[in-house]
């Protein structure tokens, strides 16, 4: 009498296992997305009102409008100040905390402005805000699309599959970097970094030769060796993301 409801249990157990596991592989797969992109939501929402300052209010030097503006300015603020920056930028920490902080400071520059009814004082704390949004812009924002595609399958391998000691894992993700190492070779410096062509190229020749000799050696199957070159491939990108700093 005690076997049928035992087995039903046992069926429904396997039904919600294998109902819930395509779920779990989408969770776990949307949040290596949030931790390998290289963005911060709150503060592509504050755009919205540096936009509104920026491209309405400032230039018109409505202050009308850039008081009405203060609540909303005040909650994309605050938003900033408490976003944990993805696993990807972790490096840029102390940047970021730099840049959130001055952005607080101009932010108390712009109350008191308002309550004092000061209207040069308000339009210049209006005209910092904007220019310390683009700042940390910059902290975030990698000066290559093609170095972030190349550093988020690099996070991936020196962050996880390296660790996990997953060697399939790893040999996929060598694969990816020769592909993404390619297009970085292609790569053109954006107008603003001309004077850093000579010592981006000389990184970048030494990250080229990293990822080849990470490529020859993990045909090798030896992974105390393999975990070595990924090491020196890791320190070569960090080292074409300082040409930047």
């Amino acid at each position: 009498m005690t076997l049928l409801p035992i087995r039903r249990v046992f069926l429904i157990f396997l039904v919600l296992a294998f109902t819930c596991q395509p779920l779990l592989s989408q969770e776990v797969a949307k949040d290596r997305f949030t931790e390998t992109s290289a963005t911060v939501p709150a503060l592509n929402d504050f755009h919205m009102v540096i936009f509104k300052i920026w491209h309405t209010a400032w230039p018109n030097k409505d202050c009308d409008m850039l008081t009405a503006l203060l609540p909303e300015i005040d909650r994309g603020v605050a938003a900033v100040a408490n976003a944990e920056l993805p696993g990807i930028l972790q490096e840029k920490k102390a940047a970021w905390r730099n840049g959130v902080e001055k952005l607080q400071a101009i932010f108390k520059e712009y109350k008191v402005a308002i309550e004092a009814k000061q209207r040069q004082p308000l339009l210049d704390a209006a005209e910092k805000l904007h220019a310390q949004y683009e700042a940390l812009v910059r902290v975030i924002r990698p000066p290559l699309k093609e170095m972030e595609d190349f550093h988020s399958v690099l996070y991936m391998l020196y962050h996880y599959y390296m660790p996990q000691d997953s060697l399939e894992e790893v040999k996929v993700s060598i694969g990816q970097l020769q592909e993404k190492m390619a297009a970085l070779n292609k790569a053109a410096l954006p107008p603003r970094f001309k004077g850093k062509e000579e010592s981006f190229t000389v990184a970048r020749n030494q990250l080229d030769k990293a990822v080849t000799e990470l490529a020859a050696m993990v045909r090798s199957n030896e992974f105390g060796k393999i975990k070595a070159a990924v090491e020196a491939t890791h320190t070569s990108y960090k080292a074409l993301a300082k040409v930047f700093e």
